[in-house]
């Protein structure tokens, strides 16, 4: 059984930053892909962020390329998100996921994705 617990979120005011953190624990040698994912009051759930869980390799939405960087330790126990430079578009809450994808090669969608955690809040003013 997989489970993920995102912390970090909070209130902060534009131009401020902060970290997502979602801790990871169960049986994840299956899994290839990790991500973070937002879902804003009134719209859609759209991809943030997704890393290669075996290697480096990042993927971001244009919206929060060159202000957000997704991480995770070499065990996958950890994913984080850094938040730089964070504007009221960014206020939703924020879900880190799992999928059995590769995601090398392109971003994946939010159906690739098998495991969530219950997200966390994160408000911009």
């Amino acid at each position: 059984h997989v489970q993920l617990v995102e912390s970090g979120g909070g209130s902060v005011q534009a131009g401020g930053s902060l970290r997502l953190s979602c801790a990871v624990s169960g049986d994840t040698a299956g899994y290839f892909c990790m991500g973070w994912f937002r879902q804003a009051p009134g719209k859609e759930r759209e991809g943030v962020a997704t890393i290669d869980a075996y290697g480096a390799t990042t993927h971001y939405a244009d919206s929060v390329k060159g202000r957000f960087t997704i991480s995770r330790d070499s065990a996958k126990t950890f994913l984080y998100l850094q938040m730089d430079n964070v504007s009221p578009e960014d206020t939703g809450m924020y879900y880190c996921a799992i999928s059995l994808r590769s995601c090398v090669w392109s971003f994946l969608g939010e159906s690739d994705f098998l495991h969530w955690g219950q997200g966390t809040q994160v408000t911009v003013s």
